[in-house]
């Protein structure tokens, strides 16, 4: 059953996903993170992995 949820990363919680047609939608809470604000996914664990990877190409960019 898809429900109201807070997403952490790190430890720190960066936004919560409502169900919305089916999916997830994610609503950011937290600066890093607005980039997927008001996508759509099909679980928490797709939302954290794509938090995962976008912090993740930050950091790789910012080496760069």
């Amino acid at each position: 059953m898809m429900q109201k949820q807070v997403i952490e990363f790190a430890g720190e919680p960066v936004g919560i996903v409502v169900p919305d047609d089916n999916r997830l939608k994610f609503i950011a809470v937290k600066f890093h993170v607005h980039d997927l604000d008001e996508q759509r996914f099909d679980s928490a664990d797709d939302v954290r992995l794509a938090i995962r990877n976008l912090v993740r190409s930050r950091k790789v960019a910012e080496l760069v």
